[in-house]
């Protein structure tokens, strides 16, 4: 609440205070107070987390280098969470309400794999929630997402219309217009986009799920994708440089800057503990909550489409699984010595720091060319 209170209650009377109107210095001091916040009450969490007993259990049929993580404090999302939410509240503007529907997303996924942790932690096992209630979960959450969106976009703060990657001028629309003309039936209209966004969410927080599995692997890859989306949000608020990319005019999501700002702050915080070898690991509640969020911010901004390549090491750790079981359904025969990917290439005696560092390599690559379709339009 700090722009509420230093910009727009004290600026009357203190000029220098002029600075906090600035979305790139909000961004900027939000990825900074992040950053401070996960250094800072790291070591606590990660304290607390063995005090309770709330260690990793390692799959058995993995690759047996990681059998020695075992008892490692999971868990650690809860560390994330709270240095995205606090900055954002702090540095953003609260009257912007797709900031807060984004918060409250990211909760609520967090919220999922707190369960799902809680499960493991409790019954001492590798497996939490069921592949179905996690879904349906998730579902809930997109479906709650997808509503408060439509409501938002009510009041001219959203669009429905999806940008498509190199098509300037192909906005196809996510509604039923024929339907919208019916008063009584005007709801209805909405279900595509609804479906839409519940699909997004739904893959865009499995895939960073299933890239946790290496110390560093997935926190990594956030932080390159973070900063890429918050890039692909300055720009879209941005009325200057969204007519000069010829992109849609969303100035209400420039408040989401902060947001992701936090993200890659609180992101490079966690990496300090996770960082191989690593001290504590996110568990489902860090990842789940990262993938909702980096979702989220992709949905509002209406870049849903380059999330396969903001995301592109995240999209073919998830490939990898649903080909490998498929293929395993179907022809009893296996594609990868193991899914995800990354435990594929430590089979074929890859060091685990040498798939990290490459991994991330990828993800970089793809995060910039991510960026490079703004112009290629």
């Amino acid at each position: 609440m700090l722009y509420w209170l230093l910009y727009q209650k004290l600026y009357p009377f203190f000029h220098p205070f002029r600075i906090f109107r600035y979305l790139t210095f909000r961004t900027a001091f939000a990825s900074l107070t992040a950053l401070m916040i996960a250094l800072f009450i790291g070591p606590y969490v990660i304290q607390k987390l063995r005090e309770f007993q709330i260690g990793q259990f390692i799959r058995e049929d993995g690759p047996q280098s990681h059998l020695k993580k075992s008892g490692t404090p999971t868990m650690g999302g809860v560390l994330i969470v709270i240095a995205i939410v606090l900055p954002t509240a702090l540095w953003c503007d609260p009257s912007d309400p797709l900031v807060w529907i984004t918060v409250a997303s990211t909760i609520a996924f967090a919220a999922i794999g707190f369960a799902d942790d809680y499960i493991k932690v409790v019954r001492r096992r590798s497996l939490g929630l069921t592949a179905r209630a996690k879904l349906f979960w998730q579902g809930v959450a997109g479906t709650l997402v997808a509503v408060a969106l439509v409501v938002s976009q009510q009041f001219g703060y959203f669009s429905t219309r999806i940008t498509v990657p190199f098509l300037k001028t192909y906005r196809p629309d996510l509604q039923w217009h024929w339907i919208a003309r019916e008063p009584h039936l005007g709801f209805l209209a909405f279900i595509p986009f609804v479906v839409w966004v519940i699909l997004w969410l739904t893959l865009s927080s499995n895939a960073v799920n299933l890239t946790d599995g290496l110390d560093g692997l997935a926190i990594g890859c956030t932080i390159i994708a973070a900063g890429a989306l918050t890039v692909l949000t300055y720009v879209t608020g941005s009325v200057v440089y969204a007519d000069y990319l010829e992109m849609q005019r969303m100035p209400m999501v420039g408040e989401l800057t902060v947001f992701c700002g936090s993200m890659v702050g609180a992101s490079i915080g966690f990496l300090w503990y996770n960082a191989h070898p690593a001290e504590v690991f996110m568990g489902d509640v860090g990842s789940l909550a990262l993938g909702g969020a980096i979702g989220t911010v992709a949905v509002i901004i209406r870049q849903e489409l380059l999330l396969p390549f903001i995301g592109g090491i995240f999209l073919l750790e998830a490939a990898s699984v649903i080909l490998q079981v498929g293929s395993y359904k179907l022809r009893k025969k296996r594609i990868f010595k193991m899914a995800p990917l990354h435990h594929h290439f430590e089979q074929l005696g890859w060091d685990e720091s040498k798939v990290i560092a490459r991994f991330w390599i990828g993800a970089l690559v793809f995060a910039l060319f991510a960026l490079t379709t703004l112009k290629l339009r």
